[in-house]
């Protein structure tokens, strides 16, 4: 293993929260989106509830709803929701192409529950949720009959549970209860409730587990044929239950234990039939097609509604605010429910074209496929060479970055831009070296809370 931490910071969305600040003068919705293209949006609606909280978990998320919570709750999502399809207008056309439901655990709410959160997505936005992809995040606990049969009914045409290890001893080790026998008949229920695409979340790294127990999650999550499996590094991290248990993560030999073991499971994997996707996700090659791999939860044209959602236009980021202590955490929900007023933006960042041009390049790059070279420069007027000399120039001497070829032979640079087998292994360090100045400076000043 080379001297580069592997394991530095998962980028699943470029700002991190941490970076953004309250927003002068709240800007309306109205006005920052009255010159965005609104036909191809994505809705994504955010359920802060678990029934537990994880030992590794830093969400955005709060154990148990107690005093009718998730009633007040689904209230204020539906007043957001009437708020932001005003504020869409109906000047142009208002298109929904992908949806999704996270969490926290969506199907922490009850079936009749979850129906008015469809109808909410469907009546209030105008989400034609049978016509478009429809990606809802469940758990062992909450995969329940009545539950999967509102979701199937409803259009969800992926479903992905957190399952994290088949090894009971390795669940309680990373603070997650829960039994084997319980995980096999959730997923059972979710088979026979025959949405069409089913995630399995499954994670390395967790004390005491090895190559073989390991070995041993993998075959039992092959063994149900899911068409999707994300295999996640454990990270611990700061005021989340093994982050008050753990010392400083720095520590090397953990490192490699989980290099090996993502390579053991990778090479698992692709020789089962699966495609790498990016260094998280595998897809069966003969899955059927949902849209976009993020699931809509990361693109531009993104319309986030509940307090731990968050919208993306061309020009901003915005959401409300973050915490991962469960104390706060229970503020800001509490401050969501009783609140009237979703007309403006509270919290976000401004996006200048600097940071769009570093958002786009991590989120293709970190894909196995690649970045089209000419794609970029078409919506850039430049080259990612050009805009990134520094940092290319590091991939490639790490050996990260495959040489770009020529999709046309003609030598003009257009080609693809894309890691190498070495670079996906260490894309949670290439990503943070991608970050702004100014956006490194706001999450090291953001007070953890």
């Amino acid at each position: 293993m080379s001297g580069i931490r592997p394991y530095q910071s998962y980028v699943y969305a470029y700002p991190h929260k941490t970076a953004y600040r309250p927003l002068p003068g709240r800007p309306a919705l109205r006005e920052l989106w009255a010159a965005e293209p609104k036909d191809a949006l994505s809705l994504y609606l955010h359920i802060p509830f678990c029934e537990v909280r994880c030992g590794f978990c830093n969400l955005f998320t709060r154990i148990g709803a107690p005093d009718e919570l998730t009633t007040r709750y689904l209230d204020a999502l539906e007043r957001q929701a009437v708020a932001v399809r005003d504020a869409l207008g109906d000047t142009d056309p208002v298109r929904f192409a992908a949806a999704a439901f996270g969490g926290g655990t969506p199907t922490f709410l009850t079936a009749g529950e979850l129906e008015r959160l469809c109808d909410i997505a469907e009546k209030r936005m105008g989400a034609d949720l049978r016509a478009v992809p429809l990606s809802v995040e469940t758990s062992p606990a909450t995969a329940t009959a009545d539950r999967l049969e509102v979701l199937a009914d409803r259009g969800t045409t992926r479903v992905s549970i957190g399952v994290q290890s088949f090894v009971d001893e390795e669940a309680k080790a990373a603070v997650r209860p829960q039994r084997r026998a319980d995980v096999e008949t959730a997923l059972a229920r979710i088979r026979e409730a025959g949405v069409p695409v089913l995630n399995i979340d499954l994670i390395y790294g967790i004390d005491g587990q090895t190559g073989t127990t390991w070995r041993r999650s993998l075959d039992a999550a092959l063994a149900w044929r899911p068409e999707e499996l994300y295999l996640y590094p454990l990270y611990v991290r700061p005021l989340t239950g093994l982050g008050r248990l753990a010392g400083p993560d720095a520590d090397t030999a953990w490192d490699a234990q989980r290099l090996r073991l993502y390579r053991q499971g990778r090479d698992h994997l692709l020789a089962q039939g699966y495609e790498q996707v990016s260094m998280r996700m595998f897809r069966r090659a003969d899955a059927p097609p949902q849209g976009a791999d993020d699931h809509a939860c990361q693109t531009d044209g993104m319309i986030g509604l509940g307090c731990g959602a968050r919208s993306y236009t061309s020009t901003l980021h915005y959401s409300f605010d973050y915490a991962v202590d469960m104390r706060r955490i229970r503020t800001i929900i509490d401050d969501y429910t009783r609140a009237e007023d979703f007309t403006r933006a509270e919290v976000g960042r401004r996006m200048n074209g600097d940071e769009a041009r570093r958002r786009h390049l991590l989120q293709s790059l970190l894909q196995a496929r690649g970045m089209v070279i000419a794609e970029y420069r078409a919506r850039f007027g430049s080259l990612p060479s050009d805009d990134f000399p520094v940092e290319l120039a590091a991939f490639a001497g790490r050996g990260w970055l495959e040489e770009p070829e020529p999709r046309d032979g003609d030598g003009d640079g257009d080609g693809l831009l894309r890691l190498t087998p070495e670079g996906l292994a260490y894309s949670d360090a290439l990503g943070p070296e991608l970050f702004s100045p100014a956006v490194r400076a706001a999450m090291a000043e953001y007070e953890l809370r």
